[in-house]
């Protein structure tokens, strides 16, 4: 197929229709999570509502308790089933270029200027506008989960949307999933990030859930 002959919007719908994402009958669930800070562990209870709301409990530490909330709310969000057209609709998708990596795309439209690249009818870039901010995500390893892919392994940073310099650590993601709720629900078993911080020392935070359960 020549370059010409690309419909990247088609293209992208395909890559956007093969992510993972939760049923329309999903009931919630719960769990302990545990968060640790290179050799500082910390042990609570979290719960994710069937409205997609999460709660987590008997920690004191407020950061932490946020640091967890924020984990947990990029899993749900991500995992939430929405229509591509109601996303997408006010959008067109148009060639950059194509390579090894994939073919890279940019948005006109709704979301003016955001890019995607897609390899293997997966998504594994993400240069998105939200509220002044851009968040650009590399995926460098999915989780074919049967019925969806997940990703695995992958980066993420902020950037300013004016110099395009960065204003955020750059994180390393490394995600393990598991397969509960007789083999109906994949959830985040364990998040693993890794990033240099303002001393340029490698710090590691571990994010893991446990004991899972579905609520009724």
């Amino acid at each position: 197929m020549s370059l010409k002959e690309l419909n990247c919007k088609e293209i992208f719908q395909a890559a956007y229709e093969k992510r993972y994402t939760w049923k329309n009958n999903f009931r919630g669930y719960k769990g302990k999570c545990m968060f640790s800070l290179n050799e500082d562990i910390s042990t609570g209870n979290f719960v994710i509502g069937k409205d997609f709301k999460t709660q987590v409990k008997n920690i004191d530490n407020e950061k932490i308790v946020k640091s967890i909330s924020s984990q947990l709310f990029e899993v749900t969000i991500h995992r939430v089933r929405r229509n591509f057209e109601d996303i997408h609709s006010k959008n067109s998708f148009n060639l950059i270029k194509k390579s090894e990596n994939g073919i890279e795309m940019i948005v006109s439209g709704k979301n003016e200027g955001d890019k995607y690249r897609v390899r293997d009818n997966c998504i594994n870039m993400v240069y998105r506008h939200i509220h002044g901010t851009i968040i650009e995500i590399y995926v460098e390893e999915f989780f074919d989960t049967g019925e969806g892919f997940l990703s695995k392994k992958y980066t993420s940073q902020q950037l300013d949307e004016n110099t395009l310099k960065a204003t955020s650590l750059k994180l390393e993601y490394e995600d393990i999933f598991e397969n509960i709720d007789n083999k109906e629900l994949w959830i985040l078993k364990k998040r693993t990030i890794k990033y240099l911080n303002k001393n340029q020392e490698e710090e590691t935070q571990e994010f893991t859930f446990k004991d899972i359960s579905t609520l009724s």
